[in-house]
Parts: structure tokens; C-alpha cells; sequence
């Protein structure tokens, strides 16, 4: 038999008594970490609760007015609405967010004109619309929709005669519009610009 080379030690030859400390010990280490664990969980989800629905006041924050079920001042027919795009935020600053919705009739094919409504929800009313701010009568498209600070911007597509194929919008608006004093004012940015292309 070969001896080893190494010294002796004395916790490799372990016996019951060994094996009995062991465990109670990683079982009171165990035990420990489970009564410490659910309070410090419990505090966690507090704080960010409490930092979701009260961020302010302690009041919970207003859920922004789904456009899904609003009635759209939109003829299409019976080829009914869709809600192409939408985004919320407190716009008129009184703390309470509105969605603002660009809204078209539902086509098989093709990009029909969009309107750009604002909706707001009284608390325990239905949300409705309470601004227009393009009509779908104006025969524009809207892309790079946004709601940002209290502003919203879009880009206008629309097109400079009747001749102009539907297909290509040869005119483009970039618009903004911001709650002063008692409605929508709309911004236009430089003139004279061109969708060819786009």
C-alpha cells in the first residue's frame, strides 16, 4: 500500500457526529434566510408599487382613456374604423392623462385619409372625444406620430391636386399642437417642403 504524500487530516475521516453538525448548521443557515427573505420582498414590491400608482400625492395615477371603444366622428360605412395609432399624456396639465388617437376607415388595401382625435375620461364616464385636430375630410395621411411633454407632433402627407395619384402624397406638413389656455394650437414647422420620395 502507498502511503500519501500528503499530511494527515483529521475532517477526512468524518464520523456521524461530523455529518449531524454539518447539516443542522446549513439548516439553521437555511431557516434564516427564508424568515429574512418574504420581508425584504414584501418591502421591495411596497416601494415600487407605491412608485407606480402614487408617484406623487399618494393619490393612484388615472389609467389613460382606451380609444378602443370610442365613437370617432368618422363615416367609413360598413367598412368600420381602425385606430391606427395611439399615445397618452397629461396634455392640459391638470395631472390626468388623454389619449390622443389618429384614427382611419378599415381598407382592404390601400392608406384611406386618418384623423388625429384627443379623447379624455371623466372618472366613471365612458371617453370621448373632445378635439379634432386633423380631419379625415382634409384627405391627409399621418406618420412620425408622437405625444411627448404635454406636445404633439406629426408629419402630414397630403397632396396639391386632384390629379396627383393617391398613391404619392407630394406635400408634407410637419405639425404640432399644444393645449394654450382653452384649445389646441397647431404649429407648423417650415414651408414649402415636399413628400416626393418618402
Amino acid at each position: 500500500m502507498q502511503t500519501s504524500a500528503l499530511p494527515d487530516l483529521a475532517h477526512t475521516d468524518a464520523k456521524p457526529v461530523h455529518w449531524l453538525a454539518t447539516a443542522t448548521a446549513m439548516a439553521a443557515v437555511v431557516a434564516a434566510a427564508g424568515l429574512l427573505q418574504p420581508e425584504a420582498a414584501t418591502a421591495t414590491a411596497s416601494a415600487s408599487e407605491h412608485h407606480v400608482t402614487a408617484p406623487h400625492s399618494g393619490v393612484p395615477a388615472a389609467a389613460a382613456p382606451d380609444p378602443a371603444g370610442v365613437t370617432f366622428p368618422l363615416d367609413c360605412g360598413a367598412a368600420g374604423r381602425t385606430v391606427a395609432d395611439s399615445a397618452h399624456g397629461d396634455l392640459d396639465g391638470d395631472g390626468g392623462p388623454e389619449t390622443v388617437a389618429v384614427v382611419r376607415c378599415a381598407a382592404g388595401s390601400g392608406t384611406p385619409p386618418s384623423g388625429i382625435y384627443v379623447v379624455t375620461q371623466q372618472s366613471g364616464a365612458a371617453p370621448r372625444v373632445v378635439a379634432t385636430l386633423v380631419d379625415p375630410a382634409q384627405k391627409l395621411n399621418v406618420t412620425d406620430f408622437t405625444v411627448r411633454d404635454g406636445k404633439i407632433s406629426a408629419t402630414l402627407l397630403g397632396y396639391s391636386s386632384a390629379d396627383v395619384p393617391r398613391c404619392c402624397p407630394d406635400e408634407l406638413e410637419n405639425a404640432a399642437w399644444q393645449w394654450k389656455g382653452n384649445a389646441f394650437i397647431k404649429t407648423v414647422g417650415p414651408a414649402g417642403s415636399t413628400a416626393q420620395g418618402v
